[in-house]
């Protein structure tokens, strides 16, 4: 049965053209709302800009987590990912996660077809296939491996087609794909795996929602795109 979904997932989502930047071209923005055990804390926005073959996706992250009115968390970043064509050329990151700071700088490497990344927990080359791990993304559904969008570092990953289903979202119906995208090392640390239940637009080619458990119930929503 495992094997037959397999199957059934790959002619649904072929690898090579899933990925096309032209999937997203009447995109102008894509807004998400973020929450924590059912309240809003925060967003995650992203913006399209296109000039001939280039395009540029622009990431606002903004959510603070309170404990009787003290502050105990807190994340604002920003990052910025370039394509020419479909070839991520560059990616830059800054972000202050309470008082620490994090970053990314990655470019594609012309000569060698690899991305160089320098970041705050890692430092070397990567194969071209890795996704930067942001949610406007639909090839993070497909790919072995992903870029943190914070720090740079590399985590394999397994992603399960678990169903169709359908999900109430702001009050409107949708249609959607369930996934499971978990990290291939169970040995790496609980608080520092990749865990999440990941639901899919393949009609619009857009993630609705994003769930996990660290420290409370998450949710990213689609609250609104353009």
């Amino acid at each position: 049965m495992k094997k037959i979904i397999v199957i059934l997932f790959l002619l649904i989502y072929p690898t090579n053209s899933i990925a096309h930047i032209g999937h997203y071209i009447k995109f102008k923005k894509i807004e998400m709302e973020i929450f924590r055990n059912g309240e809003l804390i925060g967003y995650n926005h992203y913006f399209f800009n296109r000039n001939g073959e280039e395009t540029i996706i622009t990431n606002q992250i903004q959510f603070v987590v309170k404990l009787l009115g003290a502050t105990v968390f807190k994340v604002e970043g920003y990052g910025e990912e370039k394509y020419i064509k479909d070839q991520l050329v560059s990616y830059i990151s800054k972000t202050l996660q309470n008082d620490k700071r994090k970053f990314v700088n990655l470019t594609f490497n012309q000569k060698n077809k690899k991305f160089d990344i320098k970041g705050s927990s890692y430092n070397g080359e990567a194969s071209p296939d890795n996704v930067i791990g942001n949610w406007w993304n639909h090839k993070i559904l497909q790919a072995s491996s992903q870029i943190s969008p914070i720090s740079g570092s590399i985590k394999d990953q397994v992603v399960t087609f678990i169903g169709k289903e359908k999900i109430n979202l702001y009050g409107k119906i949708y249609d959607v794909d369930h996934f499971t995208l978990k990290s291939k090392d169970m040995s790496i640390p609980k608080n520092k795996r990749l865990d999440f239940n990941i639901w899919y637009d393949q009609k619009n080619s857009m993630i609705l929602k994003v769930s996990y458990s660290r420290m409370g119930n998450w949710e990213y929503k689609l609250r609104n795109f353009d």
